[in-house]
């Protein structure tokens, strides 16, 4: 136990512990585990991530530690580690997720490895660094930092990684409706996700929900000579083509009634008010004419619904033949905030379809992997700005505070099993190829990282969480 058991002091050992190299160290081993979730191949890394790595790590601070099976038999478990120090303290939930997506080791650049951590300046590479296994490993490490500097947490903390997040966390909703106690607590924290600067600190309040489906025309079994057919036989690439314009106007506004919020609450525009963006070399800006008339960068992004052609097929484009297509098939994504529910996207579609004269047009809902709902904490609630406060008071300056993420993440579980709020503080970059080869994260943001997870630490531990403790579900 250190003598200086102050704030700056907890900090700064936070910080020296990524400047030793042992963040690194670690990150390193949790790097080697080849957790694609995506391959069932890999069941044994995922079990042996929470069990045999990860585990050892958390136990050492003093947590119990537990590798739970997940209710959905085909996917990897969930480890879930616990310090309770006193009853009457509040309890923190510390979420990550120790699956990757595929390595895809053929398209690094020469010399990188997903599965070798390598440090190339201020670039930290390896599959995993920022999603999520280095921003969880700050959690866990600032933890260490207090513990550590004044022998205790002077909180109760849980650790609960998944092992599925990459493929919509199948299982995870049932997971915590048998465990709910085991898993209750007064507030989420999670780390994922980049930020929109480098400069400054941001905290995340949930995220868009996402759904996915496939547009299908088929209008024969086989292709016919264009020659012959074409222009008596309907062109299935040409309906599904007008069926997509019918969604969209030709700048990007949605057309579909239900898809986009009736209202944004006054709370979200002032956040996105006052979001401040960075422009990221080799990162694309914004159309300023795509998308809702009149609403700023900030509100299309966290306000309001996008739909995206993922990707098109008709025909044979690899070995394009003279002949009229029998038919064509696109693969849609919509991200709604939790203004539009999203049980409501697809039915909205067929009603709009149908209206517009495409009722040949068939939709078909993705299954290959469960999707997302929306969140959104309330930026007024106590713990946020606890949180807002505490990341203030560490850089320096405010942080940005976003509504809810661009992406989508399990925010609503846990909001809705635990009652909990839930709150993101991400450590990455826009440009840090998260999901993509290459993936890096910066050795700069996760030493700030670092300090500003103790620094939340220390403030929840030193009373500035009084009269923030909920009512823990049953």
């Amino acid at each position: 136990m250190s003598a200086d058991t102050s704030r700056a002091a907890v900090v700064a050992r936070a910080r020296s512990i990524f400047d030793s190299g042992a963040y690194l160290a670690r990150l390193a081993e949790l790097v080697a585990v080849p957790t694609e979730s995506q391959m069932p191949r890999r069941a044994a890394d995922l079990r042996r991530y929470c069990g045999e790595v990860l585990g050892p790590m958390v136990a050492g601070l003093g947590f119990t530690v537990q590798v739970l099976d997940n209710p959905d038999a085909a996917r990897g478990p969930v480890l879930l580690a616990t310090r309770i120090e006193d009853a009457a303290l509040p309890t923190v939930l510390v979420y990550g997720h120790g699956d990757v997506v595929r390595g895809m080791p053929e398209r690094w650049k020469s010399g990188l490895d997903p599965w070798r951590l390598k440090v190339d300046g201020d670039r930290i590479y390896g599959r995993g660094v920022v999603d999520n296994k280095g921003q969880h490993l700050l959690a866990i490490d600032a933890m260490r930092a207090l513990i550590e500097a004044q022998g205790r947490l002077g909180f109760n903390a849980k650790i609960l990684v998944e092992t599925g997040e990459e493929v919509g966390s199948p299982g995870i909703r049932a997971f915590l409706q048998r465990h709910r106690a085991l898993c209750a607590a007064d507030v989420f924290i999670g780390l994922d996700g980049p930020r929109q600067t480098l400069f400054m600190p941001e905290v995340k309040l949930g995220g868009r929900g996402g759904v996915a489906f496939d547009l299908v025309v088929d209008l024969r079994e086989s292709s016919h000579h264009s020659g012959h057919w074409g222009g008596v036989l309907a062109d299935p690439g040409f309906v599904l083509a007008h069926a997509l314009a019918s969604i969209v106007t030709p700048k990007g506004r949605i057309l579909v009634p239900g898809w986009t919020p009736a209202q944004v609450p006054n709370s979200v525009r002032q956040a996105c008010a006052d979001i401040v963006f960075e422009d990221v070399p080799g990162m694309p800006e914004a159309d300023p004419e795509w998308g809702e008339p009149g609403m700023s960068k900030a509100e299309r992004i966290f306000a309001w619904t996008s739909v995206i052609v993922l990707a098109s097929l008709t025909g044979q484009p690899d070995a394009p033949v003279n002949a009229v297509a029998g038919t064509a098939r696109a693969r849609l994504q919509v991200r709604h905030t939790v203004d539009v529910p999203g049980s409501s996207i697809v039915p909205a579609l067929r009603a709009h379809l149908d209206a517009q004269g495409f009722g040949a047009v068939r939709i078909e809902p993705v299954v290959e992997r469960d999707m997302f709902e929306a969140s959104r904490t309330d930026p007024d609630d106590p713990w946020v700005r606890l949180v807002v406060a505490s990341l203030t008071e560490t850089a320096g300056r405010a942080p940005n505070v976003i509504p809810n993420s661009s992406g989508s993440n399990p925010s609503q579980l846990f909001k809705e099993e635990l009652g909990t709020p839930v709150i993101w503080v991400p450590n990455s970059y826009a440009g840090c190829h998260q999901h993509g080869p290459d993936e890096h994260g910066l050795g700069s943001l996760f030493r700030e990282g670092l300090g500003f997870m103790a620094g939340i630490w220390w403030d929840i531990a030193h009373g500035r969480a009084q009269g923030h403790v909920g009512t823990r579900p049953e």
